[in-house]
This record gives structure tokens, C-alpha cells and sequence, in this order.
């Protein structure tokens, strides 16, 4: 792929820098780390798997990646190994407990820490021969808005947000939908509270995001940029117990609070993404 405009399939037109969205591809992304997102990719794809999904999720944190901690798993071969040639695609993917399939980064590679012509060519190589296989891809990309955070996001026709409301996380959360909106034209950013405390403070959370964005973020004249609340994930010490053990907890505690409304969750996004036509 180059830097040189492109017409797509459609007639649009892509400009440079920018890729064309890809089928049933839900990236899973954050304005800041620590609010949960890996743990949310990771129950969600199970949770799909459960409804009879054929998942896969890629860690696509290229330079911290922690997918394989938080699922106990310990790669022989790493999305690394297909990028440099010494193994090819099917090879790397991992069955994970859960019943979904994972394609692993491994950590501490700074040469996928900037987004190069390479790694660009890469990422598209990979997606492309992933897609045909599965119902659905969730990207579990870095926090932040790095430009291989956003190149990620982009290959996704949906992107779910994971904020808490500390201040700090909704601060982060709102300036990487403002790049979202700016840089790839996104009309509807879809968000998932994690940790709240009583039954509707996500729904709450997201309102007030909203009107912030209908104030100072504008996609088009005369078009706003839209916030659809999926769900809230109540502060649970199962999530504490699951993680510490490096275990799913939708798997050893599917009736805990938090289980529960990643199930949910889960429905949401097969009746709005899966099923929903391309």
C-alpha cells in the first residue's frame, strides 16, 4: 500500500494516510491504559463465543502487548514471527480458553512502535487474510492516540471505547473521539463504562460526553457526531479475582455482576455488528 490517493470498490476515495474501514472488524480502544480495555476484549470474545460466534481478537498493541498475560497463554510463535516471515498466518493463531481464537503480539517490539510503510503493509496483509474466517475480528489496539493506535482503529467498521469515571479516563476518553471524528470522519463512537457504582452512571457518563462533543466537536456542518452507550461493567471483585489468577471470568464466574453485563454487552454487539448487514 502507498501514500498515493486511492479509489476504493464504492467509488470513494481514500485519502493519504487513511485506509477504507473492513467488514465485521470491532476495534476495542481507550483514551488512557489501565481502564480495563484488555480485560473487556478478552470476556467479550468469550462471551461471543457462547453464542456461537467464531471469534478472533488481535492484540494490537504492538509495543505493549498483554493479551497472552491476561489469558495465561505462552506463544511459540507471535504475530512478530509472520511479520518478519518465519511463520506464516495460521501458524500464530492460538486457540484461547474461552472457545475464540487469538492472533498474539509480542511485547517490547519498538520497531513496531511507529507506523511505517511496513507496518502498514503488514497489518493489511494480515487482515485481510483473517477476515474471510471469522464472524467476527476485535482489535484490542493500545490506549491513547499514537499513530499505530489509529492506524489500527481505522481498519475497524466500529470502534468501542472504554472509559471509567475517574476524570482522567473521560478526559482521554473525549480526546480520542475528538482525533476519531477528526481524522477518520467517524459519526458513531460507541462506549462502554467499566467499574461504575450504581446502575446507571455509565448511561449518565456517556450523556454528559455527548453534549460536550455537540458543543465543541463538529463532523459536518449540520451533523453531530453520535455516542451510543452499550453498557455499563459494575465495579465486581470477581474482575480483581479473575485477573490476579490470569483466568476469563465470564468462564469461572459466569454469574457475577460484571460476567453478567459483559453477556449483555455481547448481545449488543451481535444484534448491532454480526448480524447486521455489510
Amino acid at each position: 500500500m502507498n501514500d498515493a490517493t486511492q479509489p476504493t470498490s464504492d467509488n470513494k476515495v481514500v485519502k493519504p494516510g487513511q485506509v477504507k474501514p473492513l467488514g465485521k472488524v470491532l476495534a476495542v480502544t481507550s483514551g488512557k491504559g489501565g481502564v480495563g480495555k484488555t480485560f473487556v476484549s478478552a470476556n467479550l470474545a468469550a462471551a461471543l463465543a457462547k453464542r456461537g460466534q467464531k471469534v478472533l481478537v488481535l492484540d494490537a498493541d504492538l509495543g505493549l502487548a498483554n493479551l497472552d498475560v491476561v489469558l495465561n497463554l505462552y506463544p511459540k510463535i507471535t504475530l512478530h514471527d509472520v511479520f518478519t516471515g518465519k511463520a506464516r498466518l495460521e501458524e500464530a493463531i492460538v486457540k484461547a480458553p474461552g472457545g475464540f481464537s487469538v492472533l498474539l503480539a509480542g511485547s517490547g517490539m519498538v520497531e513496531y512502535s511507529r507506523l511505517t510503510p511496513n507496518v502498514r503493509e503488514d497489518f493489511m496483509r494480515i487482515m485481510a487474510g483473517l477476515l474471510p474466517h471469522y464472524d467476527i475480528v476485535l482489535l484490542d489496539t493500545g490506549a491513547g492516540i499514537s499513530d499505530v493506535v489509529l492506524f489500527a482503529v481505522s481498519l475497524a467498521s466500529e470502534v468501542l471505547v472504554v472509559a471509567t469515571p475517574e476524570p482522567t479516563s473521560l478526559t482521554d476518553a473525549y480526546a480520542t473521539i475528538k482525533v476519531l471524528v477528526g481524522e477518520q470522519q467517524r459519526r458513531i463512537i460507541r462506549m462502554v463504562i467499566n467499574q461504575t457504582a450504581r446502575m446507571g452512571d455509565g448511561r449518565a457518563i456517556t450523556n454528559q460526553l455527548q453534549q460536550v462533543l455537540d458543543r465543541f466537536v463538529v463532523a459536518k456542518p449540520g451533523e453531530k457526531v453520535r455516542l451510543i452507550h452499550m453498557g455499563d461493567i459494575p465495579a465486581d471483585p470477581a474482575v480483581r479475582q479473575a485477573v490476579m489468577r490470569r483466568q476469563l471470568m465470564i468462564s469461572v464466574m459466569p454469574g457475577c455482576p460484571a460476567a453478567l453485563a459483559v453477556s449483555q454487552l455481547a448481545g449488543k454487539i451481535e444484534d448491532t455488528l454480526i448480524n447486521k448487514p455489510l
